[in-house]
């Protein structure tokens, strides 16, 4: 079985990335993103332990079921333990029980982990090592050996660390990865060490780096500079601790900057969409600032740059955004000058040119919102709806007959302390209905949405992923006017809304339609 005989991606994201704060997948879940991340391109799917939990041994008869055109499921495991057999494994029967062809082991290396974590001597480990490679071998595995701690082995004792990489190819692996366990090391030493391995094994060699250092993307590369032909991580960079290299960042890193193939023709593009995909699936969101699939990642506030990325986008983008799958956003602000605008009006209508007072009926109206305590740079569906409603491009879903909010002191054991009322009206037919939360704003979200299922159903695919409250006027105390931002996404699109009052019940409210009626304007443009 032929292995490496190119740069591949491993992706650790079911593995790895489950260890990350706040990450729990479902084996539904796993496999949404088996199916991403094979859309994607990627060459190595690592995906568990099969011993590990009945969720994981689920998960390996379900995967089996899928037809991946470009991925190869991989099941992880460790060493054979000291003392028994490799057949008498329990754990490495499991392994074998997830009956995939590429298997992934690690291994300790740092005679440090041997004799004082594991307490084996040092050539017993050794013969784990080589033992565990030669079974899963002879069961008709291909075997990739993780050498865990591999570069605080090689400081420490070099030999020894070498030593256990000879005893993995002696077992017939068919390719050696560098682990970063400990995320400690710098790039130029981890290049170092990567090209002592490629130039003394003959193996294909990988590299697998944590983030303890903020250095594992920089790490990753190095390692490939240094003859590295495998890069494991996770797509999204989640993790222990500070996380994995992100793959996201590193596979763009290899395609546009370093001219090296790691994914099939075309799929690179893909990047950021299914990056977001699977933010979706693990209940995260992209951080706005992450490299190449961030929503800040070709964002312009400023009206020089905007102007300058209007002439020629090369002024300020090092790439183009539709290389990643991204897009380019220009940040509302009054700092971004009337260009900017002009694009976004020209979406609706193409003649519209500075002088025309439509352009400068929007640009008086913003001024006035800003000076109320607007800010849209951050709020997309908010601004989007001003242009519409000032061109003269918007029809409301539903009009508001009242809504009624009914508080209480939250008690013992009841999450709920909070019941909202609410009566709308949708071209002459109402609907009133309640709804009760962990707080008033979660009432009146659940009410507003019951009501609106009534007419729209798409509504049920919507969730609000953040809520942020920023007072704008401290001196006034509890009579300060607060803005209020609302994320939102659909699992498809995702969209922030902006409102403000000294009511933060009625700031919530603006922000919250805004949301609801973004959602739907979309909706009904997918159907035209």
């Amino acid at each position: 079985m032929s292995l490496l005989t190119q740069l591949h991606i491993f992706d650790s994201t079911l593995r790895d990335g489950a260890q990350g704060e706040g990450i729990s997948f479902s084996v539904q879940d796993k496999l949404h993103i088996v199916k991403a991340l094979d859309e994607l391109g990627v060459a190595f799917i690592e995906a568990g332990n099969p011993g590990s939990n009945p969720k994981d041994l689920e998960f390996f008869q379900e995967v089996k079921k899928l037809t991946l055109k470009n991925s190869k499921i991989v099941a992880f495991g460790a060493t054979r333990r000291k003392g028994i057999t490799a057949a008498d494994d329990a754990n490495l029967t499991s392994l074998l029980g997830a009956d995939t062809d590429h298997v992934c082991i690690f291994g300790k290396t740092w005679d440090f982990h041997v004799t004082e974590i594991l307490r084996a001597t040092l050539e017993e480990n050794l013969a784990m090592i080589r033992e565990t490679m030669e079974y899963l071998v002879q069961q008709g595995r291909t075997v990739i050996y993780d050498a865990e701690h591999f570069f605080d082995a090689y400081r420490n004792n070099p030999s020894y660390a070498m030593e256990t990489l000879k005893a993995a190819a002696s077992g017939g692996a068919a390719a050696l990865v560098l682990c970063d366990t400990n995320g400690g090391s710098l790039p130029d030493e981890v290049r170092e060490i990567t090209e002592v391995v490629v130039r003394e094994c003959k193996l294909p060699v990988g590299i697998h780096c944590h983030n303890d250092t903020g250095m594992a993307v920089a790490s990753s590369l190095l390692s490939v500079k240094g003859g590295a032909t495998q890069v494991q991580g996770t797509l999204l960079g989640f993790g222990e601790r500070t996380g994995n290299a992100n793959l996201s960042t590193i596979i763009a890193n290899l395609e546009l900057k370093m001219g090296l193939s790691c994914l099939p023709e075309g799929k690179v593009a893909l990047l950021t969409p299914i990056a977001r995909r699977i933010a979706e699936i693990a209940n995260i969101t992209v951080d706005n600032g992450m490299p190449y699939v961030g929503f800040n990642a070709f964002a312009h506030k400023a009206g020089m740059h905007i102007d300058a990325v209007n002439k020629n986008s090369r002024a300020y983008e090092h790439v183009s955004p539709d290389s990643v799958g991204n897009e380019r956003n220009f940040l509302m602000s009054e700092v971004a000058g009337r260009s900017m605008i002009l694009n976004r009006l020209r979406v609706y209508d193409p003649a519209v040119i500075k002088e025309s007072p439509v352009a400068t009926q929007i640009i008086n109206r913003l001024k006035e919102l800003e000076h109320d305590g607007y800010q849209f740079e951050g709020a997309d569906g908010s601004f989007e709806l001003l242009i519409r409603k000032n061109m003269g491009k918007y029809t409301p879903f539903f009009d508001l007959e009242y809504y009624k909010i009914i508080e209480e002191q939250p008690v013992d054991g009841m999450p709920n302390n909070a019941f909202a009322q609410i009566k709308i009206g949708v071209e002459g037919r109402m609907a009133i209905t309640a709804g009760e939360g962990a707080g008033p704003v979660h009432a009146l979200d659940r009410a507003l949405r019951s009501a609106l299922e009534q007419f729209y159903p798409s509504v049920a695919e919507m969730r609000l992923t953040d809520f942020k409250v920023r007072v704008l006027d401290s001196k006034s105390a509890t009579a300060a006017k607060v803005r209020v931002l609302i994320e939102s996404t659909d699992g498809e699109d995702d969209w922030t809304t902006v409102g403000v009052s000294r009511d933060l019940i009625e700031a919530s409210w603006v922000a919250l339609v805004d949301s609801f009626e973004y959602k739907l304007i979309r909706d009904s443009e997918k159907k035209v």
